[in-house]
């Protein structure tokens, strides 16, 4: 690898006492060494903050901030965005975990491709912590039209160049607002590249936003049709294409030996 650039890993936290503590972990056991922390606290009425502090007091690295106020996803990322400095930018929610090598792996794929904005496989997992026999699967070159009809990254292996004189913010949405904000990115990124790799653990939980697949759908209309101004004619197509990649492509199932949970052992 021929690149040092420091990685700003943005990762929003509520109520996430659980799982926080491993998902720290995972970016301390990075091959790559050259990042930073910013763990965002969304006003948190568990414990989370006091686990995320004890990391925080043997590692530099891990810096944490907390919300003045309750106020969402996308305003805690935004905050954590506003005070990052590196070169790129990764996303990793509280109670996610990466592999090893996710970090090390991603950005020789960027530098060898020349790409500025990059993703790759994951897994589901239980709350437990148990594979799911689910991965997600990507598409080898993402543009922007092809992000309108589908959200093909999952945030959680998304990397990307961010330019610090220009940064690039989330819209104050409760559901979406991860596409919502790589359709921005897009825009100024020219070459966006899937990783066939599995990278990534996500964790399904139960009542998470993302579990409303009706409320998630009517907010994936208004993103393309209000914040991308394209037609609501268009914006329907566009919703009926994501649910058809969804059901269709997006996900294989997976045997057990070909999970990636015996790497984390």
């Amino acid at each position: 690898m021929n690149c040092n650039a420091l990685i700003s890993i943005i990762t929003p936290n509520y109520n996430c006492e659980e799982y926080i503590g491993r998902t720290i972990e995972s970016v301390l056991s990075q091959t790559y060494q050259n990042w930073e922390m910013l763990i965002q606290d969304d006003c948190s009425t568990d414990k989370s903050i006091e686990i995320a502090m004890s990391y925080a007091k043997k590692d530099s690295r891990i810096k944490i901030k907390i919300n003045t106020q309750r106020s969402g996803a996308a305003i805690t990322r935004n905050n954590a965005i506003e005070r990052s400095k590196g070169e790129y930018l990764a996303y990793l929610d509280s109670d996610d975990i990466w592999l090893p090598t996710k970090i090390e792996k991603q950005l020789d794929f960027m530098i060898k491709n020349n790409c500025d904005f990059s993703f790759a496989c994951y897994e589901h997992i239980s709350e437990e912590g148990k594979s799911l026999l689910k991965q997600a699967q990507v598409i080898k070159h993402l543009t922007y039209n092809k992000m309108l009809m589908h959200c093909w990254p999952g945030c959680l292996t998304v990397m990307y160049k961010q330019n610090l004189n220009h940064k690039i913010y989330a819209e104050d949405i409760k559901k979406n607002n991860d596409h919502a904000l790589f359709l921005r990115v897009l825009k100024y990124c020219k070459n966006a590249m899937g990783m066939d790799e599995c990278l990534a653990l996500y964790r399904i939980r139960k009542g998470s936003i993302s579990r409303n697949k009706w409320k998630v759908l009517k907010t994936f209309i208004m993103v393309v049709h209000q914040f991308e101004q394209k037609s609501l004619l268009f914006a329907h197509w566009c919703v009926f294409t994501h649910m058809f990649v969804k059901a269709f492509f997006k996900y294989k199932k997976i045997q057990s030996k070909e999970s990636i949970l015996h790497i984390l052992k």
